[in-house]
């Protein structure tokens, strides 16, 4: 009886199959005649119940009637993913290629590319340091020593780590290892000073911190570019020349008007900043801090102030690319929104 039932299964199974379709309907004819509940499995399951002889016989042909079912199925299923593709093709051979989109340099890596290369137009070599610092070089040698009031107009990150103080017994500055992340680049002009002699003239872009909340036009890291020049003869009029030339060139814009006010830096003096307006209808806009060297910050690098004097300035790289491109919020540069950065 078993073979006979094996028989009419093969048969009605081959009917239903070739009737099908659609992937669905075949799914539902392998359920039916090969899942847990099938007539097949219960037949394979009884075979406990006949005679060693029926076992063995009724036990193959039903073993071979699911290989044979299994088969059947898989090609069936191979032969309608085929039709199907011929329907709807995954891949048109003929349709253009995409353009793979290639990366471009960020607005402030552009802006601050531009700055070198107008610097560099006018003979000034671009020099970088070491963004953690120690206090002697961001402070000290800078003409602003501990406690001192200016002190607080730079919102320091300190860094945790064993503290020392080196005094240099034929100087009275003291040098502290005691270390920061620098508030400005002015320590690297004290590090180049170090080590090479004037006369010469240099700019330090680079990335500075400060501790302090963000808003539009504050961020707690940026980036600035600072110049430096020092020779026998440097004056206020050299800078006022040098200054005037590159934001000329910057914002390519040769009716620029220029203010200069009096200011006050630790390691300047004279101080002053400098204010540009675009056009005559435009607002004046604070660009720059600068000033004559301070005697302070040459004896700390072992100049004779009597025979060198020179200039320096500072801007940020990040307040030139807001008026430059109008952008209105200094975070906007460090937001990651790439529907942002791909506008410049």
């Amino acid at each position: 009886m078993s073979l006979d039932n094996l028989q009419k299964i093969r048969e009605n199974f081959i009917k239903e199959i070739e009737e099908v379709k659609d992937l669905s309907l075949l799914e539902k004819i392998r359920v039916k005649y090969l899942g847990r509940k099938s007539e097949l499995i219960d037949i394979l399951s009884s075979l406990k119940n006949l005679s060693i002889e029926e076992r063995r016989e009724t036990g193959v042909k039903a073993n071979e009637l699911r290989k044979e079912l299994a088969d059947l199925i898989r090609e069936k299923t191979e032969d309608l993913h085929y039709k199907y593709s011929l329907i709807q093709p995954s891949l048109d051979i003929t349709k253009p290629g995409k353009k793979a989109e290639a990366g471009h340099l960020h607005l402030l890596t552009k802006v601050e590319e531009e700055i070198k290369q107008i610097f560099l137009s006018m003979n000034f070599s671009v020099i970088e340091g070491p963004e953690v610092e120690d206090e002697y070089h961001n402070f000290d040698a800078l003409n602003i020593p501990i406690n001192h009031p200016a002190r607080e107009m730079w919102d320091t990150f300190w860094l945790l780590r064993n503290q020392k103080e080196i005094r240099n017994p034929k100087s009275e500055i003291r040098k502290s290892e005691k270390l920061l992340l620098r508030t400005h680049t002015s320590p690297v002009q004290i590090r180049y000073m170090e080590k090479h002699n004037p006369p010469f003239q240099i700019i330090v872009p680079g990335r500075v911190f400060r501790y302090e909340a963000t808003d539009a036009s504050h961020e707690i890291n940026f980036y600035q570019v600072e110049g430096l020049m020092v020779g026998k003869n440097v004056s206020l009029a050299n800078f006022k020349f040098v200054i005037e030339e590159f934001f000329k060139k910057f914002f390519k814009n040769q009716k620029i008007e220029f203010r200069f006010r009096p200011s006050y830096f630790p390691f300047v003096e004279p101080g002053l900043e400098v204010d540009i307006r675009l056009d005559k209808k435009s607002q004046w806009l604070e660009v720059m801090g600068a000033g004559m060297v301070h005697r302070n910050v040459f004896d700390a690098v072992r100049y004779n102030p009597n025979e060198w004097q020179g200039f320096a300035f500072g801007m940020g790289t990040d307040r030139l690319a807001m008026i430059k491109y109008k952008i209105p919020d200094i975070r906007l540069f460090y937001s990651g929104d790439l529907k942002f950065i791909k506008q410049f």
